[in-house]
């Protein structure tokens, strides 16, 4: 049993990158979806399916690279955890890098990023931010 399903989905895309690997994949959830449909939305990753693997659903991630077969995400970290939630007001949303980077929040409309987040006015918990 695992105690953060969302942490051990960020190390593995991170591990992924690290390795040089073309994808990576994982036990599929819903958090899990809405934050590569960040990913991918905001051009970190090039794709994701979720597939049946021995009965469950996983969840694939094509990793993306740029010319020099570096990777795309140069850094990616988890802010809020089972032990400590962090929640933040519209006004108190992270901004990564000077915009440069994304924060992925949860909140009552949905997954979103900080940026949709403070163009609908509403906070919500910290998943994790991007850069």
């Amino acid at each position: 049993m695992m105690s953060d399903p969302i942490s051990d989905f960020l190390t593995r895309i991170r591990n992924g990158l690290h390795a040089g690997h073309k994808a990576i994949s994982c036990p599929s959830s819903g958090m899990k979806e809405a934050i590569a449909g960040i990913l991918k939305e905001q051009g970190y990753i090039h794709d994701f399916q979720i597939r049946t693997q021995d009965g469950r659903p996983s969840l694939f991630v094509e990793l993306k690279y740029d010319q020099d077969e570096l990777p795309v995400i140069e850094g990616i970290e988890r802010v809020s955890r089972p032990g400590l939630r962090i929640y933040r007001n519209v006004g108190e949303l992270p901004q990564v890098r000077a915009g440069m980077g994304c924060a992925v929040i949860s909140t009552s409309k949905g997954v979103m990023t900080d940026q949709a987040a403070r163009s609908n006015n509403v906070g919500g918990e910290v998943i994790c931010k991007v850069w």
